[in-house]
């Protein structure tokens, strides 16, 4: 087996999409989207999964609600929301390396940011799987903006609320609608290949396979 050379990254904060970067749920997004479509006798294929990577849920079902004829893209985010919590759904796991990283990095007093396009309630659970909300200073959801990834709005957020600017800070992806929003906000940006392909996260600064390889550089000589 190759072990991966460390790669040295510095920045005055970090700032961590959820779902797929810190904590692998697409697995289980998928089994709910799929249960979501084929109960309402839609077909539903990689493509389609494909839309809803990396988005609010509400705005990936808005693009397909009128193939469902007559449920509110409410009413069937909420029929999702119930198959992703369902005892027969596939249950999250750290992506390799998430929880090493965020206590090194908390132990540094690096500041640290969660901007999600999953619910609150959904990102507090998925955080007890690498140490604890209580690691970040700032968790921006979906319910803290007006308009998700890869709108920029939920990175700018968190970077007020930090106190840093975008410019000196760096964002952790896996999904190229993420990566977009990062761009936007002018934040630069490390890639996982936890749910594309690295031709699909091109645009990021940085592609690695997950979060093992990663060292934060104690200054920007990386010493």
């Amino acid at each position: 087996m190759t072990v991966p050379e460390p790669h040295r990254i510095q920045a005055k904060a970090a700032l961590f999409d959820l779902d797929g970067t810190l904590v692998a749920t697409e697995h289980r997004s998928r089994a709910a989207w799929t249960r979501l479509f084929t109960s309402h006798g839609l077909p539903c294929d990689d493509a389609l999964l494909a839309t809803f990577v990396g988005r609010r849920g509400q705005e990936a079902l808005a693009d397909h609600v009128h193939r469902f004829g007559g449920p509110t893209v409410d009413e069937l985010f909420d029929e999702a929301c119930g198959y992703l919590t369902g005892p027969d759904s596939p249950p999250p796991y750290a992506v390799p390396g998430a929880a090493e990283l965020l206590a090194d990095l908390h132990s540094r007093g690096v500041p640290l940011a969660v901007v999600t396009s999953g619910l609150r309630a959904h990102a507090t659970e998925l955080l007890a799987h690498v140490g604890g909300a209580e690691l970040f200073q700032v968790i921006v959801t979906a319910e803290d903006v007006q308009a998700g990834k890869p709108d920029p709005q939920g990175y700018l957020a968190a970077c007020r609320a930090l106190g840093v600017h975008p410019a000196d800070g760096i964002a952790f992806e896996d999904a190229p609608a993420g990566i977009r929003a990062a761009a936007a906000a002018g934040l630069r940006c490390v890639a996982l290949t936890t749910t594309h392909t690295g031709a699909d996260l091109a645009r990021a600064d940085v592609v690695v396979p997950d979060l093992t390889a990663l060292r934060w550089a104690r200054d920007p000589d990386g010493r």
